[in-house]
Formats: C-alpha cells, structure tokens, sequence
C-alpha cells in the first residue's frame, strides 16, 4: 500500500530555510511563529565566527556567505520543501533593488521553488502597514559598507532612511548577544516624530517580540525582519492564519 503524498507534520507547507551555521535567532523566532501544518526545515550556510570589526572585514564575510550559500540550497532541497525562506538579510539588500531581484532569480532557478526574501518582506510590510509611509528609520548590526546596501536599497524602493541605527556587532554570533533592552534604546534614539515606521535587518538579532510591544507603545509601524518575511513567506501561501504577539502584520493582515 502506498503512503500519503503529503507530508505528515507540514501537510500545509513545508517550509525549506536557508541560514548561517552562526546564526541563533531566526530559528526559534520562525518556529514561535509557526501555524499548526507549517514546518521549518533549516539549512546551514558554513561561515565561520570571523571578525566583522571594519568594512573589509565585513566584506570577507559577506564573500564567505556567497562561497556557499548554494550549497545550503541543494541541501535542504533533498526534503522536497514547497517554498524557500532566506533567513539571512544582508546579501538580499546587497546592490540595491536590481541586487535583491538577481539574487532571488538565482536562488530560485537553483531550488525550482518560489522564495521569500527579508528585501521583498520589508518592502510589502511597509507597503502593507501603510502606503501613505515614505519616512523610515532603520536598526542593523552591520558595518557601515552593510548599512549603506541597506539604504541604497530602501531608497531604490522610494522610501527616505531618515535615520540609521548601526550596531557594529563584532562577529556573526556576537549579533545574537545584542540585548533586548539595547534593541530598546535603539528604538528610542530613532523614534523622531517625522519618522512614520522603524525597520530592523539583521536576522540574528531577536527582535519580533520587542517590536511588537514597540510598535504599540510608538503608534507607528516597528518592523522586525524576522516577523516580515515570514508573515511574507506564509501570505504567498495562502496561508492566512492569525498568530498573535508578534504586531500587526501577523495579527491584523
């Protein structure tokens, strides 16, 4: 007797993930979000804890994410998933809005499915949560060489980075050690009145339930790249469900 075509657990979508082999947080934050007949499947791109203390540095690690970010792909493509997440952010703001469609075409042709991007997500939760919203301010743990793709590419999408909030984390797992009330106090420094949303990139830095707190204290629009792409990931699947504590996006839309 042949066995059900679909599988057990993830009978709505499985769900293929592509991450760093340093990264902590996006893991756990996509599982706490996850509906019932969702399943994550992680797939590790081996980089190793350098050093990102300086651009350069910085560069060399966005070159290893690149030597073998392929390579996760094929990997977790052997569990025949229905869709890919790319839990991992700064390569898919890498040369503005033309870098991140490139990088989405290539992905795609190698996995054969569909993927949800954090460049894409943000742009359709802003899009989303306001179409009035042209004023942003952002929060990353990158470099500067990082923060300036981040703004190249949310210019290149129409909006104004009126402000920027870089952490200069010191190494990929470093990112992951950045408090919940350090996150706070950058929250606090960006929110000018002039600005109509804050954005947070960098997967690994745990910021979806703080910024669900934020944004309703704020009144405005507090965007954890974790949370957009993967309510992204789940509306491109006609996955509708409402999951609570994680803001607007995922209760509301």
């Amino acid at each position: 007797m042949i066995g059900p075509t679909t599988d057990s657990l993830g009978w709505r979508r499985k769900f293929g993930v592509i991450a760093p082999s340093t990264n902590t947080s996006v893991q756990p934050e996509f599982d706490a979000m996850r509906p019932a007949g969702i399943t994550n499947h992680f797939s590790r791109i081996r980089i190793p804890n350098m050093k990102i203390t300086s651009d350069d540095e910085f560069s060399a690690l966005m070159d290893a994410i690149r030597d073998t970010i392929m390579d996760a792909v094929d990997s977790v493509m052997s569990s025949e998933p229905d869709y890919l997440v790319m839990g991992m952010s700064a390569e898919t703001f890498w040369d503005g809005l033309e870098g991140s469609v490139e990088l989405e075409k290539r992905i795609e042709a190698r996995a054969g499915v569909k993927v949800a991007m954090g460049s894409d997500a943000c742009r359709a939760a802003l899009r989303t949560l306001g179409p009035d919203i042209r004023r942003i301010a952002v929060i990353t743990p990158y470099q500067p060489i990082g923060d300036r793709q981040v703004i190249r590419f949310f210019n290149d999408c129409g909006y104004e980075v009126a402000a920027l909030k870089g952490l200069k984390c010191e190494s990929p797992v470093a990112i992951a050690h950045v408090s919940e009330r350090q996150l706070r106090d950058a929250i606090i420094e960006l929110n000018d009145p002039s600005v109509q949303a804050i954005v947070q990139v960098g997967t690994n830095l745990a910021m979806a339930r703080l910024a669900a707190v934020a944004e309703f204290w704020l009144d405005k629009p507090v965007i954890a790249i974790n949370t957009a792409t993967y309510w992204w990931a789940l509306r491109q699947n006609g996955i509708m469900d409402r999951v609570q504590g994680f803001g607007a996006l995922l209760e509301k839309h």
